[in-house]
C-alpha cells in the first residue's frame, strides 16, 4: 500500500478546494470551450467583471488557468488538459449519481 506524504496530500487538498466554488466552476466551464477575456466571461455568466477578475486571480494562482495578452486584451484559458479531464470526470460522476 502506498501512502503519500503530508505535504503532497496538503497540496492536493488545496487543489480540490479551488473546485469547491460554483463561480470558479462556472468560469472553468466556459473556458473549456475557448479562451475568453474578463468582459466576455462576465457577459456569458452575468456576473460582475470585478467578481470574475477576483476568481480568475484565484484560478491563475492555482495554475488552473493561464493568460495570453493579445493587443490590449488578456485572454484566459484552461491551463492544461488535466483540468479539462477533472471537470469532465466530475460532471460524468454527478450525472450518473443524479440518475
Amino acid at each position: 500500500m502506498k501512502i503519500h506524504n503530508k505535504e503532497l496530500l496538503y497540496g492536493l487538498s488545496e487543489f480540490y478546494k479551488i473546485f469547491g466554488d460554483q463561480t470558479r466552476l462556472r468560469i472553468l466551464d466556459v473556458l473549456v470551450n475557448k479562451p475568453l477575456c474578463v468582459n466576455e466571461i462576465s457577459e456569458i455568466l452575468d456576473i460582475s467583471q470585478s467578481a470574475i477578475s477576483h476568481q480568475l486571480k484565484n484560478l491563475r494562482s492555482s495554475n488552473l488557468v493561464k493568460t495570453e495578452k493579445i493587443g490590449k486584451n488578456v485572454f484566459y484559458s484552461i491551463a492544461d488538459e488535466h483540468i479539462k479531464i477533472i471537470l469532465e470526470y466530475g460532471l460524468e460522476h454527478i450525472t450518473e449519481v443524479l440518475k
